[in-house]
């Protein structure tokens, strides 16, 4: 008898979300994202600095339409859902 093969479908993703960070078309596979990964989405990379200050907004998104999200937040994802990020410098 041959041992039975069990698929690990922990890491397959359902669907591909089409979203929009600072008016760029972004591909992602997540239906949850954090505020950090939205940010490497925007910039690249995340600093974690007390001169750097990121701000973000959003619009067309699940259930609550728009908002902010502050480090810390993770925002539901769908297909369409924008994204304004911004870096700041404190001087």
């Amino acid at each position: 008898m041959q041992p039975s093969i069990q698929q690990d479908h922990s890491k397959k993703k359902d669907k591909i979300f089409e979203i929009i960070v600072n008016g760029r078309m972004k591909s992602v596979e997540d239906k949850f994202l954090t505020f950090v990964e939205i940010v490497k989405l925007a910039f690249g990379e995340f600093k974690e600095c007390q001169n750097q200050i990121y701000t973000m907004t959003f619009k067309r998104g699940v259930g609550k339409k728009e908002g902010s999200l502050v480090l810390g937040d993770k925002v539901r994802i769908k297909d369409g859902v924008i994204f304004n990020v911004t870096a700041t410098n404190k001087s």
